[in-house]
């Protein structure tokens, strides 16, 4: 059996399908016979960059909202650590904004 952890990854709309192929071919989104499954949402990001970043959008210390893709996918405990890495490698910001947490009680 293995521990399933929910990842939620929040990216600007243009490069949301990097993303997306970036970590299902790291291996997020397996279930069963199927790959790359996940589920996305259209939203807006807001930030203020604090002295010392380098924003990818805007400047440092004006706030900033952006049209963003929020996505939802499931990723094995062992692919986590290199789905992350994925991700971090096709995600534009310098910080991406990202969650997971263990599915309690669902292993496969």
């Amino acid at each position: 059996m293995t521990q399933l952890h929910a990842l939620v990854i929040y990216v600007p709309t243009d490069y949301a399908e990097a993303v997306l192929a970036a970590i299902g071919d790291a291996g997020a989104g397996r279930i069963g016979n199927y790959s790359h499954c996940s589920f996305t949402l259209p939203g807006t990001g807001r930030f203020t960059s604090l002295p010392g970043a380098r924003p990818f959008i805007g400047v440092e210390g004006s706030g900033e909202e952006v049209a963003e893709v929020r996505i939802e996918c499931l990723v094995e405990a062992g692919l986590l650590g290199p789905v992350i890495l994925a991700l971090r490698s096709a995600h534009p910001y310098e910080e991406p904004a990202l969650m997971s947490w263990v599915v309690d009680g669902h292993r496969t």
